[in-house]
C-alpha cells in the first residue's frame, strides 16, 4: 500500500475539528476541546496504518499547545493509538 503525503488530501481546520479529505471521501477527522481532550478520532479503514491519526493528533497539539489526551470511554484502538504516541514522545 502506498503511503499518503499531504498532497493527496486537503486539511480543513475548524474550531475543535480537523478533517483530512480528498475529492471522494473523508480520510479521517478528530474532534477535540480547548484542553486538547480528544472526544472522537476516526480514520477511514481504507487509510489506516498510514500515520493519519498521529498527524491529526500532532495538529491538535500544535493548535492547543497541549499534548492531546482521550476522553472516556476509550476504544481498544484508541488505547493503542495514545499509548504508541506517548511512547514515541518519551
Amino acid at each position: 500500500m502506498r503511503l499518503l503525503d499531504n498532497t493527496d488530501y486537503d486539511i480543513d481546520l475548524n474550531d475543535g475539528v480537523i478533517i483530512f479529505k480528498n475529492m471522494n471521501t473523508t480520510l479521517g477527522f478528530v474532534r477535540y476541546n480547548a484542553e486538547a481532550e480528544v472526544e472522537y478520532i476516526f480514520v477511514n479503514p481504507m487509510f489506516r496504518c498510514q500515520g493519519l491519526a498521529k498527524k491529526l493528533l500532532n495538529i491538535v497539539e500544535q493548535k492547543t499547545k497541549i499534548k492531546p489526551t482521550p476522553q472516556d470511554p476509550v476504544s481498544l484502538l484508541g488505547e493503542k493509538l495514545f499509548k504508541t504516541k506517548k511512547e514515541k514522545i518519551n
